[in-house]
């Protein structure tokens, strides 16, 4: 039996043109999901795993599969359908899953012959075995199994293409914010796997860089810390030599122990959701830990970057509370909390989420013409109407924010105070080439800008970027 596992590309992403845009070899990794099923799945199976990101391969020369499994992001989904449509025109069977199809369960059942939905470990042997019985059912509906369950991801069966490797520890985020479909999806209860098969599967990888995926690596709670440092331990002790960098919330740098294992155990850098700069943006996306933990966040990024671990925060712009001036506000709130890096997004209503529902109820969804319209849920397109905002104005917004932060001076600033700080060359090197990176996606992505049928906005995107002048 022939089995292909593909993973669509993103709509923004592709780490094939390196000369255009080199630092996407580092913003994309291992469809993980994908190589998570194929450890499940039987010997019998001979199994292709196909990352569209390094290139979309000719499917007609390839042999034919006695069964296709694709999961997808929302940004994906338009891309999964065509990919879809191609196999089932050579009635080869089309099994779909991951978070969009969990989330538009009838929207994708249109498009292929079975969707699994929620986490695919639990029910993955089902369905293979009802496709070699020709019994394939419309829905299978996976459970949340304990981490324990989950079996090794066969980082073999994509050795090469890579920066970055890839690895989860934990699933399930207990903060909801409203903007979030994690919590729909994995819960809220914070799981995590056994210590030793995260350490087993890190020797798998290849990469010496390396993403853990969690959404919070070390959690919220005492004994979710101590779990995370028990982690750190084993890592330590089993001399991996890797450099890694995880997704946290800004209580990482509560504990200084905490810090210190995890810099020896390699991290390298830590991803932070800062969200708005304002109290009432946090209260408006109900990410009320931001608050609790007291608003410091000058001095909870400097003890983190004492350890050499850079802090890259990320932002959403568009909410209710912002208004003229929140480009600048979050490029100001960026440089005065010293942040190594920036990342802003667009507001955008996911399917699953409370936003979402939210959105939808007020008829403030503009792109919408689905799934064609799926393409522009990246984060990096305005797809909805804003209180305040037009979406020329989102994107002037953008752009102001994006230059003030990546400055020339800014830039300087940054690479030498952390040489000056932290006497690390190459990590001040990865602040340089990640911050000229960011600036120079500055005009591909006012390109894509202007592709986007802007006519059911509230206003046409500009021909020409604002003025806006780098910040001294």
């Amino acid at each position: 039996m022939r089995l292909y596992l593909i993973n669509p590309r993103d709509p923004l992403l592709d780490i094939t043109k390196v000369k255009e845009s080199y630092w996407d070899q580092y913003i994309n990794w291992k469809p993980l999901g994908l190589l998570v099923l194929a450890g499940l799945t039987p010997p019998e199976w001979d199994i292709t795993v196909v990352d569209e990101n390094l290139g979309v391969p000719d499917y007609k020369a390839m042999p034919r599969p006695d069964l296709v499994g694709i999961t997808a992001f929302t940004s994906q989904a338009n891309r999964a359908y065509k990919v879809a449509s191609e196999f089932r025109s050579r009635s080869v069977p089309v099994v779909m899953g991951g978070i969009h199809a969990t989330m538009c369960l009838e929207e994708a059942l249109e498009h292929v012959d079975a969707v699994v939905t929620g986490e695919a470990e639990s029910i993955w042997a089902q369905v293979l075995e009802d496709v070699q019985q020709g019994t394939l059912n419309r829905v299978y509906t996976g459970i949340r199994l304990e981490m324990g369950k989950a079996p090794l991801a066969r980082h073999d069966l994509l050795p090469t293409g890579y920066r970055l490797g890839s690895i989860q520890t934990t699933r399930g985020c207990p903060l909801n914010c409203s903007f979030c479909s994690v919590t729909a999806f994995n819960g809220k209860i914070y799981r995590h796997r056994p210590i030793e098969n995260v350490i087993q599967e890190f020797k798998l990888i290849r990469e010496k860089y390396v993403l853990i995926v969690d959404d919070n690596l070390v959690g919220t709670r005492k004994d979710h810390i101590a779990r995370a440092k028990d982690l750190f331990r084993a890592m330590i002790k089993a001399n991996l030599g890797k450099k890694w960098i995880c997704q946290a919330t800004i209580n990482m740098a509560d504990d200084e122990e905490l810090l210190t294992l995890a810099a020896k155990a390699g991290c390298s850098g830590v991803y932070i959701g800062f969200e708005s700069p304002s109290v009432e943006g946090l209260v408006e996306i109900h990410k009320k830990f931001n608050i609790q933990k007291g608003g410091d966040f000058k001095a909870s990024v400097r003890r983190i970057q004492r350890h050499g671990i850079l802090v890259a925060g990320s932002f959403i712009m568009g909410l209710d509370v912002d208004e003229h001036g929140i480009g600048q506000q979050i490029a100001n709130a960026a440089n005065h909390w010293d942040l190594d890096i920036l990342n802003v997004h667009f507001l955008t209503p996911f399917p699953g989420t409370r936003l979402w529902k939210k959105m939808e109820l007020e008829g403030h969804i503009v792109a919408n013409s689905f799934p064609e319209d799926w393409k522009y849920y990246t984060l990096k397109f305005p797809v909805a109407r804003y209180k305040h905002l037009s979406w020329a104005d989102m994107l002037s917004e953008n752009e102001v924010c994006l230059r003030a932060f990546y400055s020339y001076p800014r830039i300087l600033r940054r690479v030498f105070g952390h040489l000056l700080r932290i006497r690390k060359f190459i990590t001040a090197l990865v602040i340089a080439g990640t911050n000229l990176s960011y600036r120079s996606t500055l005009r591909s992505y006012r390109e894509k800008f202007q592709g986007l049928n802007l006519s059911r906005g509230e206003a046409q995107v500009r021909k020409e970027p604002p003025e806006v002048r780098d910040e001294v």
